[in-house]
């Protein structure tokens, strides 16, 4: 496709979403290195990461990026040296982009802290655009019997929220408490409700806690609201600091508060007796491997985890930042490719 341009989204100089740090522009349609697809996109889901890219939470990485990792699309073209694809697969573009595999994080199979790890919508441009590549050995090959729209969620808040509960270590039939129930977390819950737990969650807005209960929550509250029972384990989706000792508060004896966000506003002191004491833990979230992505899509494929979808045309793309920002959504937003 030499010689053609696209149009993409780019993030011309960090800052609140509403003054509006996204700029469309025409660049050349990019050429997939050797180990590389090249993909149109059809959706792209919009992760509250990519808000955090926009508005400057994350420090720059490539100046005028693309955001958007959440990318379900069809192989376009093929680097020199890639086989195993075929112009017109259906594939997934996720946040994990690429790893060194070869420090002793990725020899131990976390390849989640490669100190040389790189990510598509930071390090390198990503769905919000007409095409986009891929390192072929990190695509995701996608079920046929799911549409673009669906799938586009489960490729970083399905997998991150699946990874955050594993890292709660919650026991079967645990009581596990959600703080925040945007795209990550709605899917979580499906996971979590299918292997037998007891959800409760702690959001704003009346109409994430309506869904939270639709999806078979045992109750909804305000996000600074106790459970009405103590909590096994707990997942902090929100980026909210000041929720972490109220989380763990609201745990009981032995239990677990992972932090699922990759930006978090500071924490505020914590106090060992009724915070931390009853070998309490709290525990970070960083990325996902491969093997995460593939284990969460068998599971959602077995237990028919769906997303709960707000569609925008791919050319209205800050709109829906804007509207993920001021929590005018349930569930989660996904951008239609409406450019070509």
């Amino acid at each position: 496709m030499t010689g053609e341009t696209m149009r993409a989204w780019a993030v011309t100089a960090p800052g609140p979403v509403e003054a509006d740090p996204l700029r469309l522009v025409e660049r050349p349609v990019p050429a997939p290195g050797d180990d590389e697809l090249l993909v149109r996109v059809r959706a792209c889901g919009v992760c509250r990461t990519d808000l955090h890219v926009t508005e400057g939470d994350l420090p720059v990485r490539r100046p005028g990026v693309t955001p958007g990792h959440e990318v379900v699309g069809e192989v376009a073209g093929l680097g020199r040296a890639v086989s195993g694809f075929a112009p017109g697969d259906r594939v997934g573009v996720a946040w994990l982009r690429r790893t060194d595999g070869t420090c002793p994080y990725c020899a131990r199979g976390a390849e989640n802290l490669c100190p040389a790890s790189r990510y598509t919508g930071w390090d390198a441009d990503g769905g919000y655009a007409e095409y986009t590549t891929v390192p072929a050995a990190f695509a995701h090959r996608l079920p046929g019997e799911v549409d673009d729209v669906a799938l586009a969620p489960l490729l970083c808040a399905g997998i991150i929220g699946f990874r955050a509960l594993r890292r709660t270590s919650l026991p079967r039939g645990g009581r596990l408490g959600l703080y925040g129930f945007g795209g990550s977390a709605h899917l979580c819950a499906q996971v979590a409700l299918a292997e037998g737990a007891t959800v409760h969650v702690m959001t704003r807005g009346a109409a994430a806690q309506a869904l939270a209960l639709e999806l078979g929550a045992a109750s909804a509250q305000g996000a600074y609201d106790p459970p009405p029972e103590p909590l096994d384990g707990a997942i902090l989706f929100a980026p909210a600091g000041d929720l972490v000792p109220v989380a763990l508060r609201a745990l009981d004896r032995g239990g677990v508060l992972s932090v699922a966000g990759i930006h978090l506003s500071d924490i505020p002191p914590l106090r060992y007796e009724s915070d931390l004491f009853y070998e309490k833990e709290l525990r970070s979230v960083t990325s996902n491997t491969r093997e995460d992505a593939r284990d969460f899509l068998a599971v959602a494929a077995r237990h028919g985890v769906r997303a709960t979808t707000h569609t925008y045309p791919l050319s209205r793309a800050p709109e829906a930042l804007r509207d993920l920002k001021a929590g005018r959504f349930d569930g989660a937003a996904v951008l239609v490719n409406d450019f070509s």
